[in-house]
């Protein structure tokens, strides 16, 4: 049997982190550019990491009530935007939160994907196998149920796509 006091004990931790994870100003992200894109069925709202910094950042911090679907059941991401084809690994530090990453080159073809591990910061865990333009990070686990794997093709936002390499 679990003492009174263990269970207050028990509330308390819980509320106390539900409050700390509870979004309690705007969203930080919300200062980025957004695009709309669609895999299959589902619509997806991507805040867009055009610069150096906002690449850097990206979903760092972020909550799962933060990364949560939009009242009409859009889910969001973030798309990262490079000026060229790279080659760099993504990692998980400071993000809190399980991300599907996939790595598309400028034909919108998936060259990789992944499901990364929160606050993992291992610097080379999630490498592309080809040179990529754009690294699109979703909720974890929704690339595998809407099967996208390397070789998927994607149609990417028209205002991504206009940025010359």
């Amino acid at each position: 049997m679990i003492s009174r006091r263990t269970q207050r004990l028990a509330i308390s931790m819980m509320t106390f982190l539900m409050m700390g994870c509870a979004p309690t100003e705007p969203n930080e992200l919300d200062k980025l550019g957004t695009v709309s894109m669609s895999i299959g069925d589902q619509a997806f709202q991507l805040w867009v990491a055009n610069d150096s910094q906002e690449r850097n950042t990206g979903l760092m911090f972020i909550t799962t009530e933060q990364m949560a679907p939009l009242s009409d059941g859009t889910e969001r991401g973030m798309i990262f935007v490079f000026d060229h084809s790279v080659r760099n690994s993504f990692w998980m530090k400071n993000t809190i939160i399980p991300l599907d990453i996939a790595y598309v080159d400028s034909e919108g073809v998936v060259v990789t994907t992944y499901t990364m591990t929160p606050l993992d910061d291992r610097i080379n865990q999630y490498p592309p196998d080809a040179p990529y333009r754009f690294a699109i990070e979703f909720n974890g686990g929704r690339l595998s149920a809407l099967n996208v794997r390397k070789g998927t093709t994607l149609k990417l936002p028209a205002s991504v796509l206009k940025r010359k390499p």
